[in-house]
């Protein structure tokens, strides 16, 4: 197989644009129900917590089987959403989903090494930030506390990134799909970077430049909420839509690869 260019990284978001446009309704629907339920399940008293994490494998086979849906041609309806848990691989991705909460919890866990515990005291108070409330706002040591959580868990973003797919499509193990998964991200390991790259500017520097103009030209904070509220729906519908590309260009189009 031969090793792409970085500037995969950068196609592969705009595959992802391309994606949503040729069905944005259908896929916001999809969206919004996945949020609908995801709430529904947060509803349930200690499970709540830890089931929304443990079903992302299963729900991001929700999406990637839009996608390919949307490439064949193919309306996506909301029922697309139990696509994970009609597959014959449900008990692996549940599996695949309790290695997600495992390596989340290792990685938030070792922040305390370098904020003293304030990370994990800020996520598990479930406190709101308030801007007018300096006590709200994040210091600097969880600062560092969350930079720690996110160098500690890149190997297992790696591990997981194409572990689904590979665990649903072709039909792996869910140790072989994390070996594969690691590997082929470390492979592309370039475009990776230039994705990663890319969606920091479009998902988080861009819309913080559009707030602070929507501020200063508009001057009234609910105008910022109206309009910045459907770009940052869209933005990460389209994100969404950018994981399957790279699973195609890696490992080919689900009808054309063999179960292993």
């Amino acid at each position: 197989m031969m090793k792409l260019n970085s500037s995969s990284g950068w196609l592969w978001i705009r595959d992802g644009f391309q994606l949503f446009r040729q069905q944005p309704v259908e896929m916001l629907a999809l969206f919004f129900a996945y949020m609908f339920l995801t709430m529904g399940i947060g509803l349930i008293p200690v499970l709540g917590q830890l089931m929304p994490l443990i079903l992302v494998p299963t729900f991001s086979m929700s999406f990637m089987q839009a996608c390919r849906q949307i490439e064949a041609g193919q309306r996506v309806h909301p029922n697309v959403l139990l696509t994970g848990f009609r597959s014959p691989a449900l008990p692996r991705l549940l599996m695949l989903g309790l290695l997600y909460l495992l390596a989340a919890m290792v990685a938030i866990g070792t922040s305390a090494l370098v904020d003293g515990g304030a990370f994990w005291d800020f996520l598990t108070s479930q406190k709101p930030i308030n801007p007018q409330d300096p006590k709200s706002m994040p210091d600097t040591a969880m600062f560092w506390g969350m930079l720690c959580s996110a160098v500690v868990y890149l190997p297992a973003l790696m591990a997981f990134w194409f572990a689904a797919p590979l665990i649903a499509w072709q039909n792996m193990g869910v140790g072989k799909a994390v070996f594969y998964s690691f590997f082929a991200v470390r492979r592309e390991g370039r475009a990776f970077t230039v994705y990663g790259l890319a969606w920091l500017v479009l998902g988080v520097l861009l819309p913080m430049i559009l707030s602070l103009m929507v501020a200063i030209i508009v001057g009234k904070a609910i105008a910022v909420v109206v309009i910045m509220m459907p770009v940052s729906l869209a933005l990460t519908v389209v994100m969404y839509c950018s994981f399957y590309p790279p699973y195609t260009h890696v490992f080919g189009k689900p009808d054309q690869a063999s179960p292993e």
